[in-house]
């Protein structure tokens, strides 16, 4: 998978796709709203049981609990991973009541050996609209996620070059 601007290559596919807020940055912070240039791979699959079939994913999907978190809190022992502990603010809910997450593949970057404030939670979900950006992850519309999920395989390569102005 690569990116380019706006868009992504994927298994022979041109797919629509949107950015952090901040653009792209070879400089990832926590919440600076940039996705982070470089080599990534995937890391999981999750899903919402509730709103997506597990026979449409691949065997290695695991269903979203209701207590599935992720930790962006970068004084936590936990922080860039997930947990089913709540332990205040800074926490990613898995379940949300928005479709955003109903289907999410994590991205290794800054994990599993977490830098704290070098970034958490970089996925790969559904989009709110078209081009609306994120707050670093890749987002997509919910068909091309489904497409995505079910051809990419744990350690799925994506690559975010630092793009130009």
């Amino acid at each position: 998978m690569v990116l380019m601007r706006g868009v992504v290559r994927f298994a022979g596919r041109m797919l629509p796709v949107a950015i952090g807020r901040s653009g792209v940055s070879a400089d990832k912070r926590e919440g600076d709203g940039a996705t982070p240039a470089g080599r990534h791979r995937v890391i999981g699959l999750f899903y919402r049981p509730d709103r997506i079939a597990a026979a449409s994913l691949p065997a290695w999907a695991m269903p979203i609990r209701l207590e599935d978190r992720w930790c962006d809190a970068p004084d936590h022992p936990l922080y860039n991973h997930l947990t089913d502990r709540p332990f205040g603010k800074s926490q990613e809910r898995l379940r949300r009541a928005d479709p955003l997450y109903d289907l999410i593949l994590p991205l290794d970057w800054n994990w599993p050996d977490a830098v704290p404030g070098k970034g958490s939670a970089i996925f790969i979900h559904q989009w709110r609209r078209p081009g609306f950006p994120t707050a670093g992850c890749l987002a997509f519309s919910r068909r091309d996620l489904l497409f995505i999920a079910r051809k990419a395989a744990p350690g799925t390569e994506v690559i975010v070059p630092a793009l130009q102005p």
